[in-house]
């Protein structure tokens, strides 16, 4: 659940507001600064939920302007440092929460700038659904990919300007940002490397999704690597052979992308505030993404 401790602070920085403006403010000011968990990604297990420290980081909010819109992130870098490498953090269907959030602290006290954009908030407010179904239905199949390819290009922009250098840029994501990550890598030219948790690779062509992995996978612009699980039932195995094949018929950085798939990990199994969590692979997992940065260039 999110903590409302801090709603009364959230409060003093929307004066003027109306409730229902103030009410989704808050919301999505609570969702950048990777407070508490997503009502519909319950149940939490708090046992196995990792939490990094911000001692010697930077973090907190930051608002990314794409075209007018007001994007809010969350930032994550080594306090004091500049031209650091970046990584573009995308979150799940669930949005920028806590999860999210220690995610990119862990770039961050790696030595990266981490920023980890909400994607989705123009079609709604992840946060507040309890159920994912309906979140699914009302949120997240309404985003555009190409809402999602320009902002991604506006949180490059913005990291450019405040301490990152984009020459030196990464992207990864999980689950639905796994798929973002694969389609960003051959939108932006200047991804140097990708890494892609469980994202699907193939799914219906429509106007709001007119291509998908499997469609873009011949012209990377960085290598990606692919963490997958045999035991994900939602992301079957045929599907990665088939994502296998365009790369291996793709230019150089497709055919040095590469997939790991881990025997018996179900969907999702970096998440570790959830009962999908699997320690070994999730750890395995990300040690090859920080090693793959740095063999490609993003360190």
């Amino acid at each position: 659940m999110l903590n409302d401790n801090l709603t009364q602070d959230l409060d003093a920085l929307l004066p003027g507001q109306s409730n229902a403006q103030g009410t989704t403010r808050r919301t999505a000011l609570k969702a950048a600064l990777g407070v508490g968990y997503a009502a519909s990604a319950l149940p939490i297990m708090a046992q196995t939920a990792i939490k990094t420290p911000s001692t010697g980081l930077t973090t907190g909010e930051v608002m990314i302007d794409v075209n007018g819109f007001k994007m809010p992130a969350y930032r994550a870098s080594p306090e004091g440092k500049t031209g650091l490498p970046v990584v573009l953090v995308l979150s799940e269907i669930f949005g920028v929460h806590e999860y999210i959030a220690d995610t990119a602290r862990r770039f961050a006290q790696a030595g990266y700038l981490a920023i980890a954009p909400e994607l989705f908030v123009r079609q709604g407010d992840a946060q507040s659904y309890g159920e994912m179904a309906k979140l699914i239905a009302e949120v997240i199949s309404k985003v555009p990919d190409a809402q999602v390819m320009q902002d991604l290009d506006a949180t490059v922009q913005w990291a450019a300007a405040n301490g990152g250098d984009t020459s030196k840029l990464g992207v990864t994501g999980f689950c639905w940002g796994g798929r973002q990550t694969w389609l960003y890598a051959a939108h932006n030219p200047k991804v140097k490397a990708g890494v892609a948790w469980y994202g699907r690779l193939v799914g219906q062509v429509s106007d709001l999704t007119p291509r998908h992995p499997v469609d873009v996978g011949a012209k990377l612009n960085g290598p990606v690597l692919g963490l997958y699980g045999a035991a994900d039932t939602g992301i079957p195995l045929d599907t990665v052979d088939k994502m296998k094949a365009v790369l291996s018929g793709g230019n150089a950085a497709s055919k040095a992308s590469t997939f790991v798939v881990y025997p018996d990990a179900p969907h999702a199994f970096h998440a570790d505030y959830r009962p999908s969590f699997r320690k070994e692979a999730a750890e395995d997992g990300w040690k090859r993404a920080v090693d793959w940065f740095k063999q490609h260039g993003v360190a």
